[in-house]
């Protein structure tokens, strides 16, 4: 038995050898390949479920640290374009309306939300990990503030902060207001490559074939442009135009006598940089103002089938603003709130 075993042939070492062998040299390109896929997961909130218990990361302490670099290098996926918008926790409601008529034209996946207070970060990043950061100070989250006040003025006078910080940081950036409606997909109407694209704020209509150019300012030397939705290339130009409105916000003329509202401060920033900056004025049929759209239903009639974005301004008040959208079947939350990335809430 033990000179059967002993006569047999011994076991080829070969295969085992070049395998060995083959192995030695395929083990870096499987080790880079799969850098090059966990790699860029590392940072990202996906990691982290916070559907599978309440207790599990990432807590409430790592969206404190959540930052903007990390915010939008994550809602830019492979593009170069962050939508944002500003909330506070009162307009929650507002924000899922205006999510679901961004999902519509598929564009959820890139949106930023930018919280002004912790419950509306935790609340956000719960739903949707990774779509909301805040940047510091928090502000109070029980109140609305609402158009005029000094609170809305503390809101909205961070935005063009924000805005900067991002163009910075090397992406387009589209900033819209959440008491707006999605109806058309606007990235189609943003000819050419301008610095910034804007919408006017006013009722008159205009011709079909308006010009595009910053409108002439009134007798008062200012323009009535909206700053509820804005779109900047990170251009020189647009940085400018941003850091001028930080300028006109901070000076004492507008710190005091026109304390709620930061739009005067923008118009003035477009007309003293109006020789250096390359804007572009967005249509009046695709980008009514609220002024126009909710009262000329001869003129929303004959543009039928044009808007893109429908904005609810020109009326003061939370319920007001809510009602309105119902009346003209753009409060889309309560039929089809499952449309947007925030589901129920």
């Amino acid at each position: 038995m033990a000179q059967h075993i002993l006569n047999q042939r011994p076991v080829s070492r070969r295969p085992i050898s070049r395998l060995c062998r083959n192995g030695f040299f395929l083990l870096p390109l499987v080790l880079l390949v799969l850098l090059g896929v966990v790699l860029p997961w590392l940072d990202s909130p996906l990691l982290y479920n916070t559907s599978s218990s309440p207790s599990f990361p990432p807590s409430l302490s790592y969206w404190r640290e959540y930052s903007l670099t990390q915010a939008t290098k994550f809602v830019a996926k492979n593009g170069s374009t962050v939508i944002v918008c500003t909330v506070s926790y009162p307009f929650l409601p507002f924000l899922n309306n205006w999510l679901i008529s961004v999902s519509r034209q598929n564009h959820q996946e890139n949106v930023l939300v930018i919280a002004e207070d912790y419950a509306t970060l935790y609340k956000v990043n719960e739903k949707w990990p990774g779509h909301a950061v805040l940047i510091p100070p928090a502000l109070g989250s029980q109140t609305a503030q609402h158009f005029g006040s000094k609170g809305f003025f503390k809101f909205t006078s961070r935005r063009p902060q924000h805005l900067l910080d991002i163009l910075e940081l090397g992406y387009n950036v589209m900033y819209n207001d959440v008491d707006m409606v999605w109806l058309q997909d606007p990235f189609q109407y943003l000819e050419g490559s301008h610095d910034a694209y804007f919408m006017d704020d006013l009722t008159k209509i205009k011709p079909l074939n308006h010009s595009h150019d910053l409108p002439p300012p009134n007798r008062k030397g200012a323009t009535y442009i909206c700053s509820c939705m804005i779109f900047l290339r990170p251009t020189s130009g647009a940085k400018l135009l941003m850091s001028k409105w930080i300028e006109e916000l901070g000076s004492l003329f507008w710190a005091k006598p026109k304390e709620g509202n930061d739009q005067p401060a923008f118009n003035w920033a477009l007309n003293k940089t109006a020789h250096e900056v390359d804007v572009y004025l967005l249509p009046q049929t695709a980008f009514p103002s609220g002024g126009l759209y909710f009262t000329n239903e001869t003129w929303v009639k004959e543009t039928k089938g044009k808007h893109a974005i429908i904005h609810d301004n020109y009326i003061i008040g939370y319920d007001e603003k809510m009602k309105r959208f119902r009346d003209f079947g753009l409060w889309l939350v309560d039929d089809y709130a499952l449309e947007s990335p925030l589901g129920k809430l």
